[in-house]
């Protein structure tokens, strides 16, 4: 990484874009119609598609029925060929096991579970591109399959990457952004109600840095809304159009 400038002098980014602007998203609802919801994303050069199914009744031992909510299911995986290394276990190492538990926290707290007690909702997503921010595409791609299905939520979850880097808070992080080292944020935020549903960081950062960082990342969080909501509304039209209402 020596010898690259991540930040030029004028303020732009390896990629060209500004500190707090988010990379292209291209984002597309409904693309499996055997699945009660799918969403295929794309953030920049990452790459990610999310089925949900569900709810449905308890699959395998009725001991893990929970009486009062629904059980969210869900596994999170790398596609082999996502990366320039050949993965060999694409979710079975540490990584993937903790991506997977990353997103139940999330959408527990964004899905109204209680609405369906005694019931399963899986949420599986696959990364088929990396090129950073990872579990911010998956969140994003999941939080649209979830609209898909029908299935109620307290608010959209949108998730978005910041990193600190010199002296600069950067948001939505590319690979190159997070190969370099830097404290990274991962946050994903309910934005109406601005509750944190996640937020993780990767290294240390000195809290008096932390409020800028943050604010890149509860910021971008809400641009991320915005696109969100706009292709939520594009499938509505979409799907009314064609039904001939």
């Amino acid at each position: 990484m020596a010898g690259l400038e991540l930040l030029s002098d004028e303020g732009y980014r390896v990629d060209g874009r500004r500190a707090g602007e988010l990379r292209k998203v291209r984002a597309r609802m409904g693309v499996f119609a055997q699945a009660d919801g799918s969403a295929y994303l794309e953030q920049g050069n990452t790459k990610a598609l999310a089925v949900v199914y569900g709810p449905h009744e308890m699959r395998g031992s009725r001991s893990k029925a929970l009486h009062d909510r629904a059980l969210v299911n869900c596994q999170y995986s790398m596609a082999t060929f996502s990366t320039g290394e050949r993965k060999r276990r694409p979710h079975g190492d540490r990584k993937s096991s903790e991506m997977t538990l990353h997103l139940k926290q999330t959408f527990e707290a964004a899905i109204l579970t209680q609405l369906y007690p005694r019931s399963q909702i899986d949420i599986y997503v696959q990364i088929l591109q990396a090129d950073g921010g990872n579990y911010c595409a998956c969140v994003n791609a999941a939080t649209l399959a979830t609209i898909d299905a029908g299935i109620p939520m307290r608010d959209y979850v949108c998730a978005c990457s910041a990193g600190f880097i010199e002296d600069t808070p950067l948001a939505d992080l590319n690979y190159v952004e997070e190969a370099a080292g830097g404290p990274q944020v991962a946050l994903a935020l309910l934005p109406k109600s601005d509750q944190i549903a996640l937020l993780e960081m990767n290294s240390r950062l000195h809290e008096d840095h932390l409020e800028q960082v943050m604010e890149a990342a509860s910021k971008a969080c809400k641009d991320m809304y915005a696109v969100l909501d706009q292709v939520v509304r594009d499938h509505v039209h979409e799907v009314t159009t064609l039904l001939g209402e």
